[in-house]
C-alpha cells in the first residue's frame, strides 16, 4: 500500500513513483494531481507552444520569473532553456 503523503496529494503512488525517479516534490505532485483529475490528459502531448529554443530570451526570462526560478537575471538563453526544463 502506497504511503500517505497527505491530503494535497491526490495520486500517492504515481507521486511516489516520481518522487523515486528523481523529480522534485513541486513536480512529483503537479502530475499526480492532473493524473488523479479526470479532467486533464497529462500523458497526452501538449498544446502548441513553440519549443523553448524559439522564444526570445526577454519572454524565457518572464516565465522563469513566474515560475520561480532563482538566478535568472544572470542566465544566457541556453542556461534558461535549461533551468526552466529542469524546473
Amino acid at each position: 500500500m502506497p504511503q500517505n503523503h497527505g491530503p494535497s496529494i491526490k495520486d500517492d503512488e504515481t507521486y511516489q513513483a516520481l518522487r523515486d525517479d528523481g523529480a522534485s516534490k513541486e513536480k512529483a505532485a503537479r502530475i499526480a494531481n492532473a493524473q488523479a483529475n479526470k479532467n486533464q490528459h497529462p500523458s497526452e502531448k501538449g498544446g502548441a507552444a513553440k519549443p523553448y529554443e524559439e522564444w526570445a530570451k526577454d519572454d524565457l526570462y518572464t516565465r522563469a520569473k513566474e515560475i520561480g526560478i532563482n538566478g535568472r537575471s544572470n542566465m544566457t538563453k541556453p542556461e534558461l532553456i535549461s533551468a526552466l526544463r529542469n524546473h
